[in-house]
């Protein structure tokens, strides 16, 4: 079983910063990806940011530029640094583990952009 906690969420005006954080612990193996994902209020659940065992990365468009992800393998941690942050960021952002052909979430942490 694998257990991912956020944490970093909170409200922040437009053009602010934030970093989420995510853990994760149980039987994991040294080969997985990591990422991120959000889902505002009536919208569908979308990827926002994806980084492999190896490093590589993938973000949406909406968020190139502003968005970074990274880990720490050795703490089996992923974040991702939020800056220029607009209102249409507000969103329940949900770390993700991906291994082995399975998707585990975290239980969401909540990021509000507004003035």
């Amino acid at each position: 079983q694998v257990q991912l906690v956020e944490s970093g969420g909170g409200l922040v005006q437009p053009g602010g910063s934030l970093r989420l954080s995510c853990a994760a612990s149980g039987s994991i193996f040294s080969i997985y990806a990591m990422g991120w994902y959000r889902q505002a209020p009536g919208k569908q659940r979308e990827l926002v940011a994806l980084i492999a065992s190896g490093g590589n990365t993938n973000y949406a468009d909406s968020v190139k530029g502003r968005f970074t992800i990274s880990r720490d393998n050795a703490k089996k941690m992923v974040f991702l640094q939020m800056n220029s942050l607009k209102p249409e960021d507000t969103a329940v952002y949900y770390c993700i583990l991906v291994m082995r052909g399975n998707v585990y979430w975290g239980q969401g942490t909540q990021v509000t952009v507004s003035s």
